[in-house]
């Protein structure tokens, strides 16, 4: 078992979206509201998490996901946290797409697999936070 860390779940859908590396950042992701947002641009691509509710049509993106927030902060030397959430996760069979931040991790999921996740996660030794 691994060391038993704490989660929560955040709530809404979530989509992520791909620009064109030399795409401006669109004002749609600028302003978009909610709990969550992650802009990463690199030398291939722009990449936008946000609520799914902020895209607009037209935009090439993934949508449908459920997000949990592993709750930290870590520090920067303590190793196999997002292992301990993603290991388990594979073995049963659900993907996921990984967000860090300076302070954690987040996980996103298919929403119809939340439930499984959840459960996967629990049976693991982590906590769910209310």
């Amino acid at each position: 078992m691994t060391t038993p860390r704490r989660f929560s779940v955040v709530p809404g859908r979530f989509a992520v979206a791909r620009l064109a590396a030399d795409a401006p950042l669109p004002p749609w992701a600028a302003a978009a509201p909610g709990p969550f947002l992650s802009i990463t641009r690199t030398p291939e691509e722009l990449s936008i998490v946000c609520p799914e509710g902020a895209l607009p049509d037209g935009v090439r993106a993934e949508r449908g996901w459920a997000l949990l927030r592993l709750l930290g902060p870590f520090p920067f030397t303590e190793v196999g946290v997002l292992a301990s959430f993603a290991a388990p996760l594979a073995a049963a069979g659900i993907g996921i797409f990984t967000v860090s931040t300076f302070d954690t991790d987040y996980l996103l999921v298919a929403a119809p697999q939340l439930g499984a996740a959840c459960d996967v996660l629990l049976a693991e030794g982590h906590l769910l936070a209310g």
